[in-house]
């Protein structure tokens, strides 16, 4: 099964190549997306890389994890599963309306 990591702390020339080069030292990577902005298309310093299976995983975090790429400390561990579309991480809900003051 595979493990999708989250990557952070990542350098604006950082490509997802250099990523797939780094990571697959660790194992086999299936594969690498870095987040960029969606109107700049500039990097917002993170990406996920998904590896192939769960040792080659805890071994890029182990690898990986507070080391140097392109002159930044990046963080490596496990991604967070993505919260439902729509879903309110407060729990609450946008009933729209005029504020009460």
């Amino acid at each position: 099964m595979n493990k999708n990591l989250y990557v952070g702390n990542l350098s604006q020339n950082v490509t997802e190549e250099d990523l797939r080069n780094n990571f697959s030292e660790a194992g086999a990577v299936a594969s690498v997306s870095i987040i960029k902005d969606k109107f700049s298309g500039v990097s917002r310093g993170f990406g996920f890389v998904e590896m192939q299976t769960e040792e080659g995983a805890q071994e890029a975090i182990k690898r990986f994890n507070g080391g140097e790429l392109d002159g930044k400390t990046i963080t490596v561990n496990e991604a967070r599963p993505k919260p439902e579309s729509g879903a309110r991480r407060d729990g609450g809900s946008y009933r729209g309306g005029r504020g009460r003051y």
